[in-house]
């Protein structure tokens, strides 16, 4: 009896064991149909078949077959992945190596190590300084938001990725590094030293009876910051509050919801993401809108993008401020930053984002309700008429 028991577990065994073993070779080997037939109940979106890369391959082999010189294996992976990506044809889907992948998480934070002080950007595909850090190098050598970096020590940099030109100017605290701009149609030429960076995303000024928050860009640290600097505007009995969002070129959404979120009422939709016309997200205030009382100014110009474009459309549909300044850049995509192999970022646009009021404001921008220029000249001799323009409104 007990033999046949065993004979009878063996056998059972020996059937499970088999029948693991096919369904285990037809997930191996049709992982990607399979995928595309669950993808849609799971709530998966994306083309599921593989990738025909037999060209690809045979573009390989024949590369071997006649180069004259080494070919770097990891290198030509890079470089196809990079050119699949850019294929896309979305100018912020992008593939960051792993250097690159390490500067942009810099960058998002602020810790930048020793530099010159300039955030760079990706505008009309040419490597522009969106901002420039105050009480640093670059801007005391007289680089400006809106220049065009066209060389690093003389050496073109036109085609280069942000990442890369970022590596570039970047050196031995103390060093000098030329920097060579396209300002209109004039080119100019800078020399500047090498310096630690210290750049907080949010600061606070107070002018008279007014405040006045800087925030350079959206990152981990700023919902806080912003949050203590608005208890400090409260406990002052500050009643007047300019928002210089100027420069700013983006970061995370959630920390724009939280600066938002200072002045607009609770649960109420700051930014809704949608593919298509399905929506796949929103973000609501949360907090104790501190500033919901506030006489308010925001001010905008051309290099204000993205997650600063979200705190500007949601105040503006609110009416919790006035928009003052330039037309803002029209930056209406969300990117998702996705950890891919060796430590690289694959950065795809997942979504376009919405106004309380529905509007997508890509390539149109947040448009002023009170347009002032800022010049040249202007920057040139110390001069900023949109600050003065914001604190006459608020007297």
């Amino acid at each position: 009896m007990n033999r046949e028991k065993k004979k009878i577990e063996l056998s059972t065994t020996i059937i499970i064991a088999g029948i693991l073993a096919v369904v285990g070779y037809i997930c191996g080997t049709q992982s990607s149909k399979i995928e595309a037939l669950l993808a849609p109940t799971i709530g998966l979106k994306g083309d599921y078949n593989k990738l025909d890369l037999s060209s690809v391959e045979n573009t390989y082999r024949k590369l071997t077959e006649k180069f004259d010189g080494k070919l770097d294996k990891n290198k030509l992976i890079e470089g196809a992945s990079k050119g699949l990506v850019e294929a896309a044809g979305d100018d912020y889907t992008t593939y960051l190596n792993k250097e690159e992948s390490e500067d942009f998480s810099k960058n998002l934070n602020g810790d930048v190590g020793a530099g010159i002080g300039v955030e760079l950007g990706s505008r009309k595909n040419l490597p522009t300084v969106i901002r420039t850090l105050k009480n640093n190098s670059a801007i005391k050598a007289g680089i400006m938001a809106g220049d065009i970096v066209t060389k690093v020590n003389d050496e073109d940099v036109t085609k280069l990725k942000v990442g890369e030109i970022s590596q570039k100017i970047r050196g031995e605290e103390g060093t000098t590094v030329k920097i060579t701009v396209l300002r209109g149609d004039k080119e100019k030429e800078f020399s500047v030293v090498r310096a630690k960076i210290d750049n907080p995303s949010v600061e606070l000024n107070i002018k008279g009876d007014v405040a006045i928050l800087n925030v350079a860009r959206f990152d981990e640290n700023t919902g806080n910051l912003a949050n203590k600097y608005a208890e400090e505007i409260k406990a002052k009995n500050i009643n007047k509050v300019i928002l210089d969002l100027r420069n700013n070129g983006g970061g995370y959404v959630s920390a724009a919801r939280s600066l938002a979120s200072l002045w607009i009422d609770r649960n109420s939709v700051i930014v809704t993401e949608k593919q298509g016309d399905k929506v796949v997200g929103q973000e609501r205030a949360s907090g104790n809108n501190i500033l919901k009382d506030k006489k308010t100014v925001v001010l905008i110009n051309g290099n204000t993008a993205s997650a600063s474009e979200i705190v500007a459309g949601a105040l503006k549909d609110y009416a919790k401020a006035t928009i003052v300044g330039e037309k803002s850049f029209g930056k209406g995509s969300v990117q998702e930053p996705i950890q891919i192999n060796d430590d690289a970022l694959l950065k795809v646009t997942v979504a376009k984002w919405y106004t309380p009021k529905g509007k997508n404001i890509n390539k149109e921008g947040i448009h002023p309700e009170k347009e002032v220029k800022l010049t040249e000249d202007d920057v040139n001799n110390s001069r900023d008429p949109q600050l003065d323009y914001a604190l006459d409104t608020l007297k």
